[in-house]
């Protein structure tokens, strides 16, 4: 399982070593309430602001701005309780989760949140359903019970030690219930949460502005009274606004080239400290089966023997990515290099043979589709390599066109797309987020993948066993099963970037396990 202790300490000390460099003495922390907000910038802006209609990187504006029951306080690779007083299993079969809330609990708007309004917040995730959305995480919960104000007792129609990782996503958001329809989305741009800060105004696309909420009760320990998060384009325009000291910091979003032209300045050119973390973020690209081409295994086989990983890496990302072989990353349990093993390297003889065995003999028509706007600068340029080697073996057509993340949403969530790339930053730290997300009628990319080995048999196995270093077997196993299907196709993994001006600290120590940044954690240095 992924060590994220050991993670930060390393990010720990990169950033100390950069202070070191810098002949910079230790600072201390300013006091949160002389300074105006934090500026972050990012290029992940949220799709929507109700956690019953998001599983995507909306949810790193949903860390902040709401509860739930468990979460990570830093350093924490298990969740522990946040809303909740206490949580556990009480029963010898992984199936009956009972949670205990902490006393006193109102949401921003001085409502209260008791256990009525945790069932009414997961109860309207399965009952609006949306589609590619958060209702596939709950996919062992039976039924939610409020016995008391204070108890929240979730019945499992299965074993399934995940849970509580489950509990800790975004998507599990504690809401109001009378702010919240229980069968419909709110779509007023409004919000009411419960959680460290409260969302000042919001511009779509633009502007996020977090102040302290004074009624929040959690393990939140917050060094600021406000952050505010600007939304780019672009990695270019992100860095220069940070060079020109518009913003405190960047998080998501750094372009490859920035990123080594970062690493090579020295702090006598410029006051940014990069901050370099082992990242469990993957990207990949799905196959939709109900193309005429994608559909067909053999095409799919056949672009999984040409594309070159490496190549991808070194060409488009300057090697700040790893290639990668299998949905499950470096790092965790059950981590294996199916696709090496049975592909090796990139062969367009081979690839040819894969064709000509389905009668295929003429160039095959492909159109592969990405976001603009959500992965980073670099997307387009992967894309256009992707083409440049798949046109290269002269056994593929392709096509390339984009859409901004929330048509592109819509897009493949109606189907389509033949084939398109999705990134994925995981819900918690455990392979089990790696695949259970992706098979299945109902799964995060709004394609359906009847996967009946994995979904009635390995992961129901796997969710057996608590010990999470157990489950190795049936992930190895679950993995083969995808390389077979070649239905996702894995492309690299991605590292963690953050730059910062020098006089902002807890960077390296405010992303949680699903590398999400918990704002509260940064604040300013005040010099000696």
């Amino acid at each position: 399982m992924f060590n994220r202790n050991r993670c930060l300490r390393r990010v720990a000390a990169i950033a100390s070593i950069s202070s070191l460099v810098t002949g910079c003495g230790v600072l201390s922390a300013a006091s949160p309430d002389d300074e105006g907000p934090i500026v972050v910038g990012t290029t992940s802006s949220p799709s929507t602001l109700d956690p019953a209609a998001s599983w995507d990187s909306s949810w790193e504006l949903f860390r902040n701005i709401y509860q739930t029951l468990l979460s990570y306080p830093v350093g924490a690779t298990t969740p522990q309780p946040d809303a909740a007083k206490s949580c556990e299993f009480s029963d010898n079969t992984n199936q009956v989760f009972r949670c205990e809330l902490r006393e006193g609990l109102t949401f921003s708007d001085g409502g209260t949140l008791d256990a009525k309004a945790v069932k009414h917040s997961i109860d309207r995730i399965r009952q609006i359903n949306v589609n590619g959305g958060p209702a596939g995480l709950l996919g062992s919960l039976d039924r939610v019970q409020a016995p008391s104000e204070r108890e929240v007792v979730f019945h499992l129609n299965k074993p399934d030690a995940t849970f509580p990782f489950v509990l800790a996503t975004p998507a599990m958001s504690i809401v109001d219930p009378g702010a919240y329809p229980a069968d419909a989305l709110r779509e007023d741009g409004a919000v009411v949460g419960s959680g460290p800060y409260t969302l000042q105004s919001y511009e779509e696309g633009e502007e996020a502005e977090l102040v302290r909420n004074d009624r929040y009760k959690g393990h939140a320990e917050r060094r600021n009274r406000a952050v505010t998060i600007r939304y780019f384009q672009d990695s270019g325009t992100m860095v220069k606004a940070l060079r020109d000291e518009r913003i405190d910091l960047t998080y998501r979003g750094l372009a490859a080239g920035d990123i080594i032209d970062l690493q090579g300045r020295t702090s006598k050119e410029e006051e940014i400290q990069l901050i370099d973390g082992t990242g469990t973020d993957i990207n990949y690209l799905v196959f939709n089966p109900k193309d005429p081409w994608a559909g067909k295994k053999e095409v799919r086989q056949a672009v999984a023997q040409v594309v070159d990983r490496a190549a991808i890496a070194h060409k488009v990302y300057k090697d700040t990515v790893d290639p990668l072989y299998s949905m499950v990353p470096k790092g965790l349990t059950g981590h294996t290099t199916g696709f090496f093993d049975d592909y090796g390297e990139p062969s367009v003889a081979k690839a040819r043979r894969i064709l000509n065995r389905a009668g295929i003999s003429e160039p095959v028509p492909l159109t592969l589709w990405y976001t603009t706007d959500r992965y980073g600068s670099e997307t387009a340029l992967e894309f256009k390599e992707l083409e440049r080697q798949l046109e290269a073996s002269k056994l593929f057509d392709i096509t390339l066109k984009s859409r901004p993340w929330k048509s592109y949403v819509e897009g493949y969530q109606k189907g389509e797309y033949p084939v398109f790339g999705r990134g994925w930053f995981p819900d918690f730290p455990d392979a089990d987020n790696f695949i259970a997300p992706f098979v299945g009628k109902q799964n995060a990319l709004g394609t359906p993948y009847d996967a009946k080995k994995i979904t009635n048999d390995l992961l129901p196995s796997s969710r057996r066993e608590s010990d999470r270093g157990n489950v190795e077997r049936q992930f190895e196993e679950a993995q083969q099963i995808l390389v077979d299907d070649a239905r996702l196709l894995p492309l690299w993994q991605g590292r963690q970037y953050v730059a910062a001006s020098r006089d902002i600290s807890g960077a390296e120590r405010a992303l949680d396990p699903s590398t999400i940044m918990m704002m509260w954690e940064l604040s300013r240095k005040t010099s000696w």
